[in-house]
């Protein structure tokens, strides 16, 4: 693995070194002399971070009236090396009580040249996290006279968390009631062709978390990937379940997520932070169930007419609904008078875009609402410029819904103490970039996707009660 840093520079506006520490000793003392000459005397400091002179490269940021500076003459992560500075001065303002100047910089010496041999060995970051850094280095920094910011009270129990095991959760929590949320919200990509052909379909999804638990409590979350399912009857020696899998894509973990056991067992257990944040990334390019289907007829009568007619169908359950549908229609930039007819919402000519907006508040499912509209034209004696046909665009929201058609089959917590906790899921699918193509006179028509059968409720939140996987629908099932 490349270094991130041989030295590490702290100087002022003037180019004056406030405070140095070498990692490495394939650089010398008197490099930042070169930094000071090429880059500060020649004001070349707002071109580019990072600057290669002789054969050292220099790293730089300016934070308030201090620049850091990283020397390297090796091959360097650079990314590694930011992300170090900007962690670095988080600490830093952390103990200094928010502030990180030239004057926070003289009046904590001694403290930051003991930081700086906490954070870095030989060149490698190690642990910056400032909850597990008050833990031994407990020397209070001098505060700032302006900074208002209150001390930050000692994470008590500090074995577990210097060992770096969960530093992204203190002990002693304690909550009345125990409770965990999770959303699953995804964004559907569909770019369509003229021709009725899909050229782009996937879905990016995350899954976000809210925990409100007490202690240090281990979370162990079940999804129905299809790779996941398979490794879980081959643990358990019997045949998987049958049901829709899917298969999960470039995904990315929070640091919490025990990435040893996934490796091993394919499942999601964590020791989850405090309140909210986001647990994973997916993406999924095959399998995915578009919950609208689009067919637009756009005519041309004449050079000076047109007409309209586009007809949205909700493939999703009849007993589910998406909020805040709108379909972006567009028209050529010389249109001078429209009128419609819709069977649901509400449409208007918009020419700051040059589209037909066709909104709809609250869209059921399984219905098929259609717009109609007639297009005069403004008639030109030059040569009129041919229309580039942009594509109609759609925007929606969809609750319960997901386009992959991931569920999550358990969510199990244990804490020592026993206590029982209260788990709900929410499933929310949106519009990314959902764009048909049209072809004048010529009906483009999307491929129908499955439609779906639900019983469910239309609830926000559904409790996920502790029951086995098979029957873990969250108050309802689906099935497609």
């Amino acid at each position: 693995m490349p270094v991130a840093a041989s030295a590490i520079y702290f100087l002022n506006l003037r180019g004056d070194v406030l405070i140095n520490r070498l990692y490495r000793d394939d650089v010398g003392g008197n490099m930042v002399d070169a930094f000071r000459v090429h880059i500060m005397q020649t004001k070349e400091l707002g071109t580019c971070p990072v600057r290669q002179i002789g054969g050292c490269s220099f790293f730089y940021m300016r934070i308030s009236n201090v620049y850091i500076v990283i020397v390297v003459s090796s091959n360097a992560n650079v990314a590694c090396a930011f992300k170090f500075v900007v962690e670095a001065v988080t600490l830093f303002k952390s103990y200094f009580g928010g502030a990180f100047d030239e004057d926070a910089i003289r009046n904590n010496f001694v403290l930051i040249y003991e930081l700086l041999d906490e954070i870095m060995d030989f060149g490698y970051p190690q642990n910056l996290s400032p909850e597990i850094l008050k833990l031994y280095i407990t020397q209070e920094g001098v505060r700032s006279p302006f900074s208002s910011k209150a001390a930050d009270k000692p994470v008590p129990n500090a074995t577990l968390q210097v060992t770096g095991a969960v530093g992204w959760r203190r002990e002693g929590l304690l909550y009345k009631k125990n409770e965990v949320f999770l959303d699953i919200v995804e964004s559907v990509n569909l770019l369509m062709s003229s021709k009725g052909s899909v050229l782009r379909c996937d879905v990016t999804g995350k899954i976000l978390m809210k925990c409100f638990l007490s202690g240090m409590p281990d979370l162990k979350l079940g999804l129905n990937d299809k790779i996941g399912l398979e490794k879980e009857s081959q643990l358990k020696s019997r045949p998987a379940k049958s049901g829709k899998t899917i298969e999960l894509d470039d995904v990315t973990f929070h640091q919490c997520v025990n990435l040893t056991r996934f490796n091993s067992e394919k499942t999601v257990s964590f020791v989850p932070p405090d309140g909210e944040f986001e647990l994973m990334k997916y993406r999924i390019t095959e399998g995915v169930n578009l919950p609208f289907r689009v067919l637009p007829t756009i005519k041309e009568l004449g050079r000076t007419r047109m007409e309209v007619n586009v007809k949205v169908k909700s493939v999703f359950g009849a007993k589910m609904f998406a909020l805040g549908v709108v379909v972006k229609i567009p028209v050529p930039k010389q249109t001078a008078k429209t009128s419609f007819q819709v069977t649901s919402g509400r449409a208007k000519y918009n020419p700051s875009i040059d589209c037909l907006v066709w909104k709809i508040r609250k869209f059921p499912g399984q219905t098929e609402p259609t717009l109609s509209a007639e297009i005069e034209l403004i008639s030109t004696i030059t040569e009129k410029k041919s229309w580039t046909r942009p594509p109609i665009q759609m925007e929606f929201q969809v609750p319960m819904f997901t386009a992959s058609g991931l569920r999550v089959r358990f969510l199990k917590v244990w804490e020592k103490s026993g206590y029982n906790t209260v788990e709900w899921v929410r499933y929310i699918t949106k519009a990314g970039s959902y764009e048909i193509s049209i072809l004048i006179s010529i009906l483009a028509l999307i491929t129908e996707a499955p439609a779906c059968e639900d019983s469910g409720t239309g609830a926000i939140y559904v409790n996920l009660q502790k029951r086995s996987a098979e029957h873990m629908a969250f108050g309802h099932q689906q099935r497609c």
